[in-house]
């Protein structure tokens, strides 16, 4: 089984059932992560970001699979975030609450 088949083994029940807040965030790029650039864009300060439909999902969120559709290669921001770790629910929540989504900050 691929590390991403691994992955997805794992969390399949939490997977289900969350509502892919993440892939509405922002997320600011590195210049170590190697995202396709037509995948990303950059916005009027010059800090390149992946780029959001317009629907306002990540254009990476493979939307039949609701995956990544560049899980391999996703900014370390996105690697760094915990599903339901503390920042994800807070998230979640936030969005919840107010259905506002915050900046994701590397």
């Amino acid at each position: 089984m691929s590390r991403h088949g691994a992955r997805h083994a794992r969390c399949a029940a939490e997977c289900s059932r969350c509502d892919a807040v993440c892939c509405r965030l922002t997320v600011v790029l590195d210049d170590d992560d190697h995202v396709p650039e037509h995948l990303t864009e950059l916005l009027p300060g010059g800090a390149r970001v992946m780029a959001h439909g317009a629907d306002g999902w990540c254009v990476a969120l493979d939307a039949e699979h609701r995956n990544c559709g560049i899980y391999d290669d996703r900014p370390d921001t996105c690697r760094r975030f915990v599903m339901n770790g503390p920042y994800c629910r807070s998230v979640r929540s936030e969005h919840a609450a107010r259905g506002t989504i915050p900046l994701l900050l590397r």
